[in-house]
């Protein structure tokens, strides 16, 4: 076993990564430590790259930070008393594992009435790649799993492509929808279609919902939306306004409106023209504005009126994750999970991911540590 590994630090906003390389630890008890097969370039690490989502906690540039978040990979060193998984299942090492990149501390008032996931400690344990465990995020050879973290064995038949989004992108939108109550007889509209998107598409239709009708504004990523079985597209180039979208939901609803509205695209400005998309009693799932200091103005009465709600979904409770690699075991061949990921660079070559996502060349990269 190499006793160091690489970790990539953040330096600034299109700063270039840098590379370290730090001893691997050894876990203690409770813990394990992972050694990363894949790590994604999520949309919010894209947001943090560009300084949309502020890291700097006011330090200046350049500085070190830890990020990345969605990945998978294999046990590499168990702690003492690690036996099983979170679902009980024998866990050893070299077994492939994906796993939430945030431990919920427990006793917070959220946490006690389990209002919601997002926990404020939930990443007490994310530093610089300077502190030890050293491997604090995706973007590195190893990741340090915390004791208590949620982590599941991957099904066999699950490959790394499929079992990469699993831990951010799938299970986020299996636990935004189902707060959301989606099912039976519902219209759904999915504002972008990127990777939380394109899996919403999916979760939605193994829910039941009878129509689900997705928008955005690129061909390679509608042509996708189509395949994971969206029964509608909207082409932002075609219906160019808010009045035109909002009118063709009317339109594909019988008048009505949409049931559920969940917010995947990560821009303030399309929060009105959603809630204005929902017919009476319709929730509004925002996931995708994480950037702060943003804002948008829209009517209150709509909502007041229209009996609406909004959803603020951060996170996702345990079983969201193990629900989300029960639906890539059962159902890839009905959806094509393995083309959420379109394109794959070595770790040393993370620039370049940022760069060629960030440019719109890439739908969602992958990272390869060990390439």
């Amino acid at each position: 076993m190499p006793e160091t590994g690489l970790a990539v630090s953040f330096a600034g906003v299109r700063r270039p990564f840098v590379l370290k390389e730090f001893p691997v630890p050894e876990p203690a008890a409770g813990a394990l430590v992972a050694k990363v097969m894949m790590a994604n370039v999520c949309g919010s690490d894209m947001h943090i790259w560009r300084g949309e989502y502020d890291l700097s906690r006011g330090d200046p540039e350049p500085y070190s930070r830890a990020i990345g978040h969605e990945m998978t990979g294999t046990v590499y060193k168990l702690g003492e008393g690690v036996t099983t998984d979170s679902a009980g299942k024998p866990l050893a090492i070299g077994d492939r594992v994906v796993y939430r990149y945030f431990v919920p501390c427990g006793t917070c008032r959220a946490c006690r009435r389990h209002t919601t996931p997002r926990c404020l400690r939930g990443l007490r344990h994310r530093h610089a790649p300077e502190v030890f465990p050293h491997f604090n995020a995706a973007y590195g050879q190893f990741f340090y799993v915390h004791p208590g973290t949620t982590i599941y064995r991957v099904p066999d038949n699950v490959t790394d492509d499929m079992a990469g989004p699993a831990n951010c992108a799938l299970a986020q939108v299996i636990y935004g929808l189902e707060q959301a109550g989606a099912g039976f007889g519902d219209h759904i509209v999915v504002q972008g279609c990127g990777g939380l998107g394109i899996n919403a598409i999916a979760v939605a239709k193994e829910m039941g919902v009878e129509q689900v009708i997705a928008i955005d504004g690129f061909d390679d990523r509608l042509q996708l939306a189509k395949e994971f079985g969206a029964d509608q597209l909207i082409d932002l180039r075609s219906f160019p306004t808010s009045d035109d979208r909002i009118k063709r939901v009317r339109e594909l609803t019988d008048g009505w409106g949409a049931d559920v509205v969940l917010e995947v695209a990560g821009h303030p400005r399309v929060i009105p023209e959603g809630i204005a998309m929902l017919g009476q009693g319709g929730t509004y799932v925002e996931i995708g504005n994480i950037n702060q200091k943003l804002s948008v103005e829209f009517d209150p009465s709509t909502i007041v009126h229209g009996g609406k709600s909004i959803l603020g979904i951060m996170w996702y409770e345990a079983d969201s994750l193990l629900k989300a690699l029960q639906l890539l075991a059962t159902r890839q061949d009905k959806y094509p999970f393995q083309r959420v990921l379109s394109h794959k660079y070595p770790l040393r070559a993370i620039d370049e991911a940022f760069r060629d996502q960030d440019g719109g060349r890439v739908h969602r990269a992958a990272l390869l540590p060990w390439a």
